[in-house]
């Protein structure tokens, strides 16, 4: 009885979610931490706990679906992660292999038109994922309603390092002059990119750190954050629909500092001409949602009545006599 109220409870909860939640985030990026602490909680073998977070990655692509995310990156194996016991890793190698052709495979991804891009080092990896990547890679190379990166032999200060290497070697070379850096020429140099800048990252398991990863893509695009304590394997979709809407929470607070800091603009232009003021009110309309247009229009209308009718006047009003 308790189990079944349990889960209409869930479920009734879940449909609130939906409701609360807007037009979301465009590329979420999860790190999917507690594999093996779920496995030892569970009395099993880390491959256990691995190959059930394998199945929660696969879940996440259908809720991906359902609230219309065109991009998701799964933090699968970091740079870091090599430093394991060879005992650890190649049962993981074993997996990540099967999963991807797996995935290639799979009618439902063709359906969706998914498609699976690796990132990171991938050069370090063993034959059998690189040839497994390679193989997925080409099977849904086509595609373009949704990107899924698998983030393999991943650390994001190594792809900073690396990035600033070779722009310097190219500078060195004379292949590339400095004040010719900007961001694209950065870009250029990062592992294979995702098509889209991070909006929320999700962790789970507890601990309240984003690893190093994504720093470019998230960090540069102030992503939110999403800390949960189930272990990946137990992650919900219910946690899933949580952390879209701390992304929404936190978005909406960020476009009303936006709003307010181009109201503020607008009054300290009032001294200034008023064509300064439009041409800067032109400029922040490109930048800011309809809610922050309209204030922006409205602060410029009240300079351009001020204007025409003086500081210290009033429309329509007598002077008063002296007594």
């Amino acid at each position: 009885m308790y189990s079944w109220v349990s889960r209409r409870l869930g479920r009734t909860y879940e449909r609130l979610l939906h409701r609360e939640i807007g037009d979301g985030p465009t590329h979420v990026a999860i790190i999917q931490d507690g594999n093996r602490r779920y496995a030892r909680k569970q009395g099993e073998d880390a491959p256990d706990g691995h190959r059930a977070g394998a199945e929660t990655s696969e879940q996440v692509l259908d809720w991906c679906d359902d609230v219309d995310i065109k991009e998701l990156t799964l933090y699968t194996f970091s740079t870091e992660n090599f430093d394991r016991p060879a005992e650890q890793n190649e049962p993981l190698f074993d997996m990540i292999a099967s999963k991807l052709r797996e995935l290639a495979d799979s009618d439902r991804l063709h359906d969706r038109e998914v498609c699976i891009r690796a990132i990171g080092e991938i050069d370090r990896l063993p034959d059998r994922v690189q040839e497994a990547i390679a193989y997925a890679e080409a099977e849904t190379a086509d595609y373009d309603s949704f990107r899924l990166n698998i983030a393999l032999a991943y650390g994001g200060r190594n792809e900073l390092l690396r990035a600033a290497r070779e722009v310097t070697a190219a500078v060195g070379a004379g292949e590339l002059a400095p004040d010719e850096i900007d961001v694209e020429t950065v870009e250029s140099h990062l592992y294979r990119q995702p098509v889209r800048d991070v909006d929320l990252i999700i962790r789970t398991g507890g601990d309240e750190r984003t690893s190093n990863f994504l720093p470019w893509h998230a960090n540069g695009n102030e992503a939110a954050v999403y800390f949960c304590a189930p272990y990946w394997p137990e992650f919900s979709k219910i946690d899933f629909l949580r952390g879209i809407r701390t992304y929404e929470s936190r978005e909406q607070s960020w476009q009303r500092t936006k709003v307010d800091r181009a109201v503020t603009l607008m009054r300290a232009l009032g001294s200034l001409e008023l064509d300064e003021a439009k041409r800067v009110a032109g400029r922040l309309r490109d930048q800011l949602p309809q809610a922050g247009v309209q204030a922006v229009d409205d602060e410029l209308e009240t300079q351009r009545s001020t204007e025409i009718v003086g500081p210290d006047e009033t429309e329509n009003t007598p002077a008063s006599s002296a007594d």
